[in-house]
């Protein structure tokens, strides 16, 4: 009992230091995003408040019994024989059935961890990051329409300056003025800086860069040399979404535009983990089997899945709700290298199918980072690159592409630390 009771503390002590907690003997894990994200920062941190700005909080106690059994009660009254799923429709509940007892038992490990439950609801809190002159105050009207920016003729002509942290002055000749639309930006630093366009600020993390355009310019992030290109690659289109399209959070693109992505171009000569993000729709699922892995030159390896959950650990929907499940897929594959041989097939690690990441959703349609997940994954024996596209933040050690990679690292998301001591390097 005492060795099982040091075993939770050491692991409660991890997860507070990495954002990662590995469930006992399973394939599934938690994750706090928010301490993920931190490890890329030195004098800033992602305010919690501000990242799980939807949090799920739980229902008070009864009131979800009571409401549940109204609506049965309403159901019974109204309910209808359902009408016979269509071919699609079964081919996506044969998928759901598939997955629901890997997620169930995930679900089932994580409300059996008290130690990490007791801590879910705090996560929210402010009260251990320092605080900040940063501009907590101004809402989210204030910030910048990056995609509308990026689109106007005056975009060539937007410049963005960056400098190290506010507690160094910089001189106007030591800002590095570069175009903001259609060039590589980069911090190399080992340290977090700051950067101004348009009278705004931004938070870049250490050893990162993104490059902003459109997709008709994304061609611009090609290596000249194959060995310079990425290891990782991960994606999360902007796919065709009524509910995103009515409630205006973000542009979406028709599923073809996606075939024009240039993943072998960008991927090293030793190959790709190639990790893509994908809602439930058996639509997609087809779309990604038949015409887009095979245009992008990707081989399937596996499914991974998100589940999310309320801050006191109950799923944010029901699992078996057909139009919204309360979990997402991260479909992966390998590019494999021009030249291939058994020797590169016996290096690469097997990954796993049906791992499953738990994790409290934040922002609508903000992925977790899952980048240190997958790296022991990734092919070749080179220090890995990692690229994000349709990213809408930055993380150190990768670069970001798509229309509005700054879209969170506005400095309203984030609070400054009241000391410069450097955390934790995170190494890819």
């Amino acid at each position: 009992m005492a060795g099982a009771i040091t075993d939770d503390y050491q692991k409660l002590s991890m997860f507070f230091k990495s954002g990662i907690y590995r469930l006992q003997a399973s394939n599934a894990v938690f994750m706090d995003p928010v301490r993920v994200l931190n490890l890329s920062y030195n004098h800033f941190r992602v305010s919690p408040s501000s990242y799980y700005s939807r949090f799920f909080e739980p229902n008070p106690s009864g009131e979800e019994h009571s409401r549940v059994s109204k609506n049965q009660r309403k159901r019974k009254r109204k309910q209808k024989k359902p009408p016979a799923l269509n071919e699609r429709e079964q081919a996506a509940e044969e998928r759901h059935q598939k997955a629901k007892p890997l997620l169930m038992k995930a679900h089932e490990l994580l409300l059996g961890a008290n130690d990490l439950l007791l801590n879910l609801g705090k996560l929210r809190s402010d009260d251990d990051s320092p605080t900040s002159d940063c501009e907590q105050s101004m809402v989210a009207s204030d910030e910048h329409s990056f995609v509308e920016l990026g689109s106007v003729w005056q975009a060539p002509l937007f410049e963005i300056s960056l400098y190290p942290h506010q507690d160094y002055k910089p001189t106007q000749d030591e800002k590095r003025n570069t175009p903001a639309f259609g060039s590589l930006i980069a911090n190399m630093a080992n340290c977090d800086m700051e950067a101004d366009f348009l009278n705004r600020h931004y938070i870049i993390p250490k050893q990162s860069s993104f490059y902003m355009s459109d997709l008709k310019q994304i061609h611009g992030l090609i290596p000249v040399k194959r060995d310079c290109g990425y290891n990782l690659i991960v994606v999360d289109p902007p796919w065709e979404n009524s509910s995103a399209y009515q409630k205006l959070k973000y542009p979406t693109l028709p599923n073809r535009y996606f075939l024009s992505l240039p993943i072998e171009k960008l991927a090293h000569k030793d190959g790709a983990l190639v990790a893509l993000w994908v809602t439930n729709k058996e639509k997609l699922r087809v779309f990604i089997e038949k015409d887009l892995f095979p245009k992008w030159g990707v081989k399937y390896l596996a499914t991974h899945y998100w589940l999310k959950v309320k801050a006191d650990g109950s799923l944010i929907g029901e699992l078996d709700l057909f139009h919204h499940r309360p979990y997402e897929c991260l479909v992966l594959g390998y590019c494999y290298p021009e030249v291939e041989d058994l020797d590169y097939f016996s290096k690469l690690k097997s990954i796993p199918d049906g791992q499953v990441l738990i994790s409290i959703p934040g922002d609508y349609s903000r992925k977790p980072p899952v980048g240190e997940m997958l790296r022991e994954y990734i092919p070749g024996s080179h220090t890995a690159r990692c690229l994000e596209l349709f990213a809408r933040e930055m993380v150190s050690g990768w670069t970001s592409w798509g229309n509005e990679p700054l879209r969170f690292q506005d400095s309203r998301y984030f609070s400054r630390t009241d000391t410069n001591t450097a955390r934790t390097e995170q190494t890819f």
